[in-house]
C-alpha cells in the first residue's frame, strides 16, 4: 500500500483496493493502522490518502545517504555557514510541525536539536508558513480552536494571527521572536513542490539577541534564496 501511494500519489480506498486486488474493508483497516502511526495521512479531501512523514523515520533506518529531495543537505549546510545559525527543515503533521532535518550553525550559542520534535503551528515560524498558505476555510477551522499560549509573546488572538499571516504572505517569509519560548527566534520560508504546494519550511533559528529586528531582513534574503533553490530542485519553476 505504501508503494502504491508513493507511485501514484493521493488515492482513495476503492482505488487502492483495485490496485492491490484486496477487499476494501481490509484496505480501510490497514490504512487506519498506518494513519495512527503517521505513515499515511488523509488529504484535505477526506477519504483520500497520501504518504505521511512517518516514513522519514523508516527511511533513516535504511541509509543516511538517501535523503528525501525536500531535504537538500548541500543547500542547508551552505545557508547555515552563511548566516552562522542553525538551519532546520520542518513539515506539517496535523496541527503541529515536526523537524525532519537540522544543520548546526557556526555560532557558539545555538539552539537545541529539534529533529523529531513536534511543535505548535501558531507559535513557530515554520508553522506560520503553512498556516499562511492554507485555504481560507481550513485556516478558519484552525483558528476557531483555542490557540495555546506558551509565552507572553505568543499570538493567540485569531484576528492578530490573520494579520500576522497576511504579512507572511506579503514578505514571503514568517518570523517568531520569543513566541515558542523566551530567548528563541526563527525565520522560515516555504519549500514548494512542482505544483506550487508548500511541502516543507526552511528555518533559520537561534537566540533572539542575534535574530532580532535588525538582523532579520538580511537573514530572510539568504533564507528565501536557499528555499527557492531547494524548491527548484523539487521541480518548482524558477522565479522570473
Amino acid at each position: 500500500m505504501l508503494q502504491v501511494l508513493a507511485r501514484r500519489g493521493d488515492l482513495g480506498v476503492t482505488e487502492i483496493s483495485h490496485e492491490l486486488a484486496v477487499h476494501k474493508s481490509t484496505v480501510s483497516r490497514l490504512l487506519g493502522t498506518l494513519e495512527a502511526r503517521g505513515l499515511v495521512e488523509q488529504t484535505s479531501h477526506r477519504g483520500r490518502y497520501r504518504l505521511g512523514y512517518g516514513v522519514v523515520q523508516l527511511a533513516e533506518g535504511v541509509s543516511k545517504k538517501h535523503d528525501m529531495n525536500v531535504v537538500d543537505r548541500e543547500v542547508c549546510s551552505a545557508l547555515a555557514e552563511d548566516v552562522g545559525e542553525t538551519v532546520n527543515v520542518a513539515v506539517r503533521q496535523g496541527r503541529t510541525i515536526v523537524t525532519i532535518d537540522q544543520v548546526i550553525g557556526s555560532s557558539q550559542v545555538t539552539t537545541v536539536n529539534w529533529v523529531g520534535q513536534h511543535n505548535a503551528m501558531h507559535s513557530t515560524a515554520a508553522g506560520k508558513v503553512f498556516l499562511a498558505h492554507l485555504p481560507p476555510a481550513e485556516l478558519r477551522t484552525f483558528l476557531d480552536e483555542k490557540l495555546e499560549r506558551f509565552t507572553e509573546f505568543t499570538i493567540v488572538d485569531p484576528a492578530a494571527m490573520e494579520a500576522e499571516l497576511a504579512a507572511t504572505r506579503e514578505s514571503g517569509y514568517a518570523r517568531t521572536i520569543d513566541e515558542q519560548e523566551v530567548g528563541l527566534a526563527a525565520v522560515a520560508a516555504p519549500i514548494r513542490a512542482l505544483d506550487g504546494r508548500v511541502i516543507a519550511a526552511l528555518v533559520v533559528s537561534g537566540p533572539s539577541f542575534r535574530i532580532n529586528d535588525e538582523a532579520v531582513p538580511e537573514i530572510a534574503e539568504r533564507l528565501l534564496s536557499a528555499a527557492a533553490e531547494i524548491s527548484e530542485r523539487n521541480g518548482y519553476p524558477k522565479a522570473g
